[in-house]
């Protein structure tokens, strides 16, 4: 996949090594002098292309027109918005993301001005938060369908209300899904009929009302 990055700032630039990691084609597009010295260190220079990317002349002469995706990552949310547009209407990119800086600006980030996604910091960061919080000693480990679902991993504690009972029988809901249990160090495949064991890890996929109801599951001793 060719992944064409708009803004060489924290943002764009590890974005592009996450993607450069996954074997993508990526370029990051930049014209700050500063941000361009710290893309040299961090990336390698055939991933870097120095100008301007809200100038289609710039846009057209990296190869967009090749590109799946392009990710508006700058600190300026207008110019987000102008490139996800150009990319769309001028060079009928297929996959357009956007970085919202100001969450008073989310409204604007739409199919209008087509953006396909768009990401408020602010608000992942808080929705994070609280989700942190609510689910006690259980992990995230990856998101998915951007934040819907989410693999999940919990060790059961001594007095679980799930210890002993068969996961058909635990009334979890659809959007929970027990992937995978780990137990003395071997993975197990679940089945209705399956139950939990003390020290068990549970790997789970599930959106976060499921989340919640798995946590309390595995609450140390039932609490």
């Amino acid at each position: 996949m060719f992944v064409i990055i708009a803004g060489g700032g924290r943002t764009g630039s590890q974005l592009a090594q996450v993607l450069l990691a996954a074997d993508h084609k990526v370029l990051v597009i930049e014209h700050n002098r500063e941000k361009l010295t710290r893309l040299h260190q961090e990336l390698p220079t055939e991933a870097i292309y120095e100008g301007n990317a809200a100038d289609p002349a710039i846009l057209e002469q990296t190869g967009i027109r090749n590109a799946n995706v392009i990710a508006a990552c700058t600190s300026d949310d207008p110019s987000n918005l102008a490139l996800c547009f150009i990319a769309r209407k001028m060079f009928d990119v297929p996959r357009t993301i956007a970085r919202v800086n100001n969450p008073r600006n989310a409204w604007l980030f739409n199919g209008e001005f087509h953006v396909d996604a768009a990401l408020n910091q602010a608000n992942v960061f808080a929705n994070l938060i609280q989700e942190e919080m609510s689910m006690g000693d259980m992990m995230t480990l990856l998101k998915l369908r951007r934040g819907k679902y989410s693999l999940v991993e919990e060790k059961v504690p001594e007095g679980a209300k799930a210890i002993g009972v068969a996961l058909k029988d635990l009334g979890l809901p659809d959007e929970c899904v027990i992937a995978a249990i780990i137990r003395s160090g071997k993975v197990t495949l679940p089945r209705g009929d399956t139950t939990f064991q003390r020290d068990d890890e549970v790997l789970a996929i599930t959106d976060p009302d499921g989340a919640r109801q798995l946590a309390e599951l595995l609450a140390p001793n039932g609490k």
